[in-house]
């Protein structure tokens, strides 16, 4: 049986209804999986296929857009189906036609009142991936001792692995031993949080309605999903502006931003090459220039 056929066997078991392939288009983007929709010419669903040793990747994914769902504050794709077939591995979800322009007004509001959904304890109950590369999220209820584990330290060790040492590491041992300057007075709850918020993880349906997807899941600081949106940008005013009217942000927040996102280019220069070590570096000089 090839692997269409079990996913679409695998999709008529968990929906209760017959489903068989009519069509098949390939869905580009995305630089880890391949993607695709099918449909029966009635339902569509959106498929992500990997290698067999990706499926844990694919049911942690799985997990946390049903917690995103449950919690309902930004729309998610549900998940339908995931599992292994013919040396491959497999996600089915719902498929959303995101042909629209994302009202910001309304994410921002939505965002907000998604982090207001807090845990007793930072990380989350099963650990994920942040693009390609392990993501551990063992709970711990002290979040400087979470993100100097397995956050900053995690990927500092990756660089070191793969042979970034030199001014790279020698700055991130003192950020890391220096951690606590950053957190004076100020405690963050552990929110729920999106984990890879950029701006290509985010989009609209037809009438404006944000979604969100391809989730990194866990629980902790909230300025870490806010400081990702101004990574790479694309969110703009109005999002801010629905945001911090809703639930504003500390005022440390413009230098905890460029501390969090330095996890994200050190997770780029573990996953693209050199071309992030030279930002790694200038992000760690700024940091400690301001703590």
């Amino acid at each position: 049986m090839i692997l269409l056929d079990v996913i679409a066997h695998h999709i008529a078991e968990m929906t209760a209804r017959r489903f068989e392939i009519a069509e098949t288009r390939s869905i580009g983007g995305g630089c880890i999986n391949q993607a695709m929709r099918i449909s029966d010419g009635a339902t569509s669903y959106f498929v992500k296929i990997n290698q067999a040793d990706r499926l844990d990747m694919f049911e942690a994914e799985a997990d946390a857009l049903a917690e995103l769902a449950a919690v309902a504050a930004v729309r998610v794709p549900g998940p339908v189906c995931s599992g292994e077939a013919e040396g491959q591995s497999y996600l089915v979800l719902e498929y959303l036609n995101l042909s629209g322009r994302a009202n910001m007004d309304v994410l921002g509001r939505q965002l907000a009142a998604m982090h207001r959904h807090t845990s007793a304890q930072y990380g989350w109950w099963r650990s994920n991936t942040i693009g390609a590369t392990p993501q551990k999220n063992d709970q711990h209820p002290d979040w400087i001792h979470f993100w100097r584990q397995h956050r900053l330290g995690y990927q500092l060790q990756l660089a070191a692995s793969q042979g970034y040492g030199g001014e790279l590491q020698r700055l991130g041992t003192q950020l890391l031993e220096r951690m606590p300057a950053l957190f004076d007075r100020y405690q963050p709850p552990a929110s729920l949080l999106h984990g890879d918020l950029w701006g290509g993880n985010a989009a609209g349906l037809a009438d404006g309605t944000p979604v969100m997807f391809d989730p990194a899941l866990y629980y902790g600081d909230r300025e870490t999903d806010m400081a990702m949106t101004e990574l790479f940008g694309g969110f703009g005013g109005r999002f801010y502006a629905a945001y911090h009217e809703t639930w504003p942000l500390d005022a440390g927040y413009a230098t905890r931003k460029t501390f969090y996102n330095l996890y994200h280019i050190l997770n780029h220069l573990n996953m693209f090459g050199g071309g992030y070590q030279g930002q790694a570096v200038d992000m760690l000089r700024r940091i400690l220039a301001e703590i």
